[in-house]
């Protein structure tokens, strides 16, 4: 559904009202709206999906590990500001791990050989193009 800039900033304080509040003892899920928000905090991070309310949230949760742990692969220790000023390469990974919403690949070293071959690609098109 495509949302205006403020609703998405009311959406975005909605979700995390919702999910900073909850403590370790709770379950990493939470029913918000007619969804499911699935959630793993991982040193003050939080990496949260919203899905259909009847899909497995077990496969979810460990979609969110592996993309955690991709991150880790590529920036080691990743932190919030290598997701900040290297954003279009945390999109990168996710458009190669995640499609139409859904968990698309889960091999680290899939992922990897794609994101290398991408990155290889571009460097040879700017090469290129600036000859």
């Amino acid at each position: 559904m495509p949302f205006d800039d403020d609703e998405k900033q009311k959406l975005i304080e909605e979700v995390h009202s919702v999910v900073s509040v909850r403590g370790p003892s709770h379950t990493n899920f939470v029913e918000f709206r007619t969804f499911k928000l699935v959630y793993r905090k991982y040193a003050g991070l939080f990496f949260i999906l919203c899905v259909d309310i009847n899909d497995n949230n077990l496969s979810y949760l460990e979609g969110i590990h592996n993309f955690v742990e991709t991150l880790n692969e590529y920036f080691t220790n990743v932190c919030e500001l290598d997701l900040l000023f290297n954003f279009y390469k945390v999109y990168a990974l996710v458009d190669e791990m995640f499609l139409a919403g859904e968990i698309e690949e889960t091999s680290h070293p899939k992922v990897g050989t794609w994101y290398y071959e991408k990155i290889i690609r571009t460097v040879q098109l700017w090469s290129s193009s600036a000859i």
